[in-house]
């Protein structure tokens, strides 16, 4: 267990994925512990991992529990590493995998080594992108990491090599090849630690070419020392689409670029790795890559000291192990039984290593553009000059992106600036929208992404389909039909009365309550069901109920009259005279006056509108003067006009506030328009319905033939027009 010292730390029955980015073991050799021997199989979680490096993870797991099985304290068993095997769900790059509700991942090739990801997760929006290992150049199989499309929010990413830059691949491959050309030369024998898997694979193709150029070391073998890579060769052969376009068009060609002509693998008999040592010169490529045992630390040992064999290292070494230390050239080692050996093989690094260097990672960093930069997979000290180095370069160019470096099970709290985006699709995406144009619809929120369609949509795009409540309520009232509207108008303005398709005596109110005269004293509300109708329908029951008792009633209905019942007193706040566009204007300007002093109304005049209609726009406007600036109003389009920003900004305010005081709810609550296929009849006029919803007088609903009530209104709006039409030039308006 102390190879795993952080599993028991965390509950993993709460984790909803677990994501593996390649097959090396310190990445995937827990998975089996993880999903077997803790509370990881209480919850719901799944596994996920390429096929390759699932195919790959395989062989790896099975060597790894053979070789612990004879231990005591083996952390698993055989049967625990098959059921594991069998809960991994394998994906493919580029495929969108949702998890759960609000979270989802896609792959990215990583390069590193075959099979090797990057996952771009998406959790409730907030986009997180984990690099795993990977490397930005492409060698001889595999291509080089992705840049994803869509720009995360946080960038956790390996801080391996720090601020270390490494040599480019041609000049590292010829220093390489020379370097092993120069140890056969001199008679002897060349070890290459490796891990099976990997850098081993692209070591083997560069020496299986350079072999086949140079004649004269044709009869030098090139042994590979891992029954482990003999198994999962037959894995490299079946993904070959997944490797880099050289590979490919070879494969294509029937040439296997992994069948090698000069490269075999070791015998399988005990003790080979004496005669081999023995033996003629010969490279060996042998496991594991940090010569702490096995084949690679047997084969050294015996030829460390001989000064003409060579130790070629090629990978990342970490600290304390005997690859790293032998980097020092010590002038002797202890041996596995203790014994103290001679150090005389000449040792050389030439890093093989697929992992980024510092001038490959900071490129990608910025490329990625993330708000948020978490270094993981680092030594301290490595991290630390790495964060300072990028802390740098971000501050040269004044960006703010945060670099964090946290320890292992340090909780990091990160802060975003939230943004959300719907998606308008169906009818509502027909048309592209212009500035400040406004789009209505119905928001529909999945797994924290919003959608913004078309009601008639909905079945199509949400597989959701809609219907009408249609809401009665009936009252018995002892009043007249007259007062009734006469209360109606003085709450909302205006109301419609007509007769509906059964000739019942009806009043709409705000195109959305239907209010019929069923029976005598009594009245029936209909309407259909939403938020807003509702409202108006309680207000109008409230005000219908309180009739009665209304004092205003009594004292209407006590005023001295002729005996003819039919009256024709207007309430002093119903849309009467007061719809007369002058009686606006004045109303518009008695609110500016009261805010801002003296206001001038601007009428156009007739003969310059004649001769200059087409060339310049001619509304009547009004003018706001306060101190040395002014602003100008459009009466037509209430757009406001003004060279001081500040006072334009005001004027703007008032008159929000100006507009929403004299118009009446009536005429505030905003209704659809009559389809345009539908034709208005003269004394009979379609009325708009609700919230854009089928106009009044569709199949399956009602006409209501309206009637002139108040004929001497109609005259007076006629009468203030002409005179509105008679009045030119310059007016002022005062108190």
């Amino acid at each position: 267990m102390a190879s795993l010292p952080f599993i028991d730390e965390l509950d993993w029955s709460t984790v909803d994925a677990i994501l593996v980015t390649h097959f090396h073991l310190d990445h995937a050799a827990a998975l089996t512990y993880i999903t077997e021997k803790t509370n990881f199989k209480d919850g719901k979680g799944k596994v996920y991992m390429t096929h390759p490096t699932k195919a790959v993870h395989k062989f790896m797991m099975q060597d790894f529990v053979r070789m612990g099985s004879s231990s005591s304290d083996a952390l698993f068993t055989p049967l625990d590493m098959t059921m594991s095997l069998a809960s991994i769900i394998p994906v493919s790059a580029h495929q969108l995998i949702t998890v759960c509700p609000g979270v989802s991942f896609t792959p990215y090739h990583a390069g590193h080594v075959l099979g090797a990801c990057m996952f771009l997760i998406d959790i409730a929006g907030l986009k997180i992108l984990y690099t795993g290992d990977y490397s930005r150049e492409e060698d001889r199989h595999l291509v080089k990491a992705e840049l994803p499309p869509i720009r995360p929010d946080v960038l956790i990413v390996e801080s391996t090599y720090g601020v270390q830059s490494l040599e480019g691949r041609d000049e590292k491959e010829q220093r390489f090849t020379s370097l092993v050309h120069a140890i056969i030369k001199r008679g002897g024998h060349v070890l290459l630690p490796t891990f099976a898997l990997g850098r081993a694979q692209e070591l083997l193709l560069v020496l299986d070419e350079y072999w086949k150029t140079h004649p004269d070391l044709h009869n030098v073998p090139i042994y590979y020392a891992s029954s482990l890579a003999r198994k999962c060769m037959a894995v490299y052969q079946t993904y070959i689409h997944t490797m880099n376009s050289n590979i490919r068009s070879r494969f294509a060609k029937r040439d296997n670029p992994f069948v090698f002509k000069y490269i075999s693998h070791v015998p399988q008999t005990r003790g080979w790795e004496k005669k081999i040592a023995e033996g003629p010169p010969c490279v060996v490529l042998a496991s594991p890559g940090f010569m702490q045992v096995g084949p690679s630390r047997e084969l050294f040992e015996h030829w460390a000291p001989d000064s003409r064999n060579g130790l070629i290292i090629t990978g990342y070494s970490i600290e304390g192990t005997l690859a790293r230390d032998i980097m020092n050239e010590p002038e002797d080692f202890v041996g596995l039984k203790g014994n103290t050996i001679p150090r005389k093989i000449s040792v050389d690094y030439i890093s093989f290593s697929a992992h980024v260097d510092y001038s490959q990672n900071s490129e990608f960093i910025e490329a990625v553009k993330a708000q948020h930069v978490v270094l993981v997979h680092g030594e301290q000290n490595a991290m630390a000059r790495l964060r300072g180095a990028m802390t740098s370069r971000y501050k040269e160019r004044d960006e703010d992106v945060k670099i964090h470096t946290p320890r292992n099970l340090e909780v990091l709290n990160l802060s975003f600036r939230g943004e959300r985006v719907a998606k308008a699709i169906g009818t509502l995406a027909d048309t592209s929208p212009q500035t400040n144009d406004i789009l209505s619809g119905l928001l529909v929120a999945k797994d924290y992404s919003y959608t913004l369609l078309d009601p008639r949509d909905l079945r199509d795009f949400a597989g959701l389909s809609t219907c009408t409540v249609t809401q009665r309520q009936k009252i018995v009232l002892g009043v007249r039909w007259d007062l009734v509207r006469w209360h109606l108008e003085g709450m909302f303005g205006s109301v419609e009365e007509g007769l509906d398709k059964d000739g019942v005596p009806t009043m709409r109110v705000m195109g959305a309550i239907d209010v019929k005269q069923t029976r005598d004293h009594e009245l029936t509300l209909e309407w259909e069901s939403s938020a807003s109708n509702d409202m108006i329908a309680d207000s109008t029951l409230a005000l219908i109920t309180g009739i009665d008792k209304s004092p205003a009633s009594v004292k209407l209905t006590t005023q001295p009259h002729s005996h003819s019942h039919s009256h024709s007193h207007a309430h002093p706040h119903a849309d009467g005279d007061d719809t007369s566009p002058f009686i606006r204007i004045q109303r518009l300007v008695m609110f500016l006056e009261a805010h801002f002093g003296k206001v001038e109304l601007h009428m156009p005049d007739a003969d310059d509108y004649d001769q200059e209609q087409g060339e310049e726009s001619h509304d009547p406007w009004l003018v706001v003067r306060l101190d040395e600036a002014d602003a100008q109003i459009n009466l037509l389009t209430l757009e406001v006009s003004s060279a001081n920003e500040p006072l334009r900004k005001r004027v703007e305010a008032v008159l929000d506030m100006a507009v929403t005081t004299v118009s009446s709810l009536a005429e505030s609550f905003a209704s659809g328009a009559p389809t345009e296929d539908e034709e208005v009849t003269p004394g009979k006029e379609k009325m708009p319905a609700d919230d854009g919803e089928k106009a009044v007088g569709e199949p399956g609903e009602e006409d209501l033939t309206k009637t002139s009530t108040n004929p001497e209104i109609e005259a007076n709006d006629e009468a203030d027009d002409s005179d509105e039409s008679d009045d030119g030039g310059l007016l002022e308006v005062h108190d």
